[in-house]
């Protein structure tokens, strides 16, 4: 998922949210959301330790990526490329979850 689709998508999450309530989704989603961006930066300088996946909350895949090394360099690698749109993918899920909460 791109920048552009990302937005767009969190957009209409956002629009779909009653008036009464835009302030407490923006406000927890703030709070919960993963900043792609940052994340790609821990990735880039702690990506072989897993610290990306376990940002994510991919514990299992975290430890694994620890004890190889970031599979012997090639998984830091492919992660990379990955690791923005994964992080966009599961903010557009915690977004539906906070609609859903509040």
């Amino acid at each position: 998922m791109n920048h552009v689709q990302y937005n767009k998508r969190l957009f209409e999450i956002y629009q779909s949210v009653p008036d009464a309530q835009k302030e407490a989704f923006a406000t927890r989603f703030s709070e919960l959301a993963n900043n792609p961006t940052t994340l790609f930066g821990f990735s880039v300088y702690l990506g072989m330790l897993g610290v990306d996946r376990f940002l994510l909350g991919n514990i299992l895949l975290g430890l694994i990526k620890l004890l190889t090394a970031g599979g012997l360099g090639i998984w830091y690698l492919v992660d990379l490329f990955l690791v923005t749109g994964l992080a966009r993918k599961k903010n557009i899920v915690l977004a539906k979850k906070v609609v859903d909460w509040l």
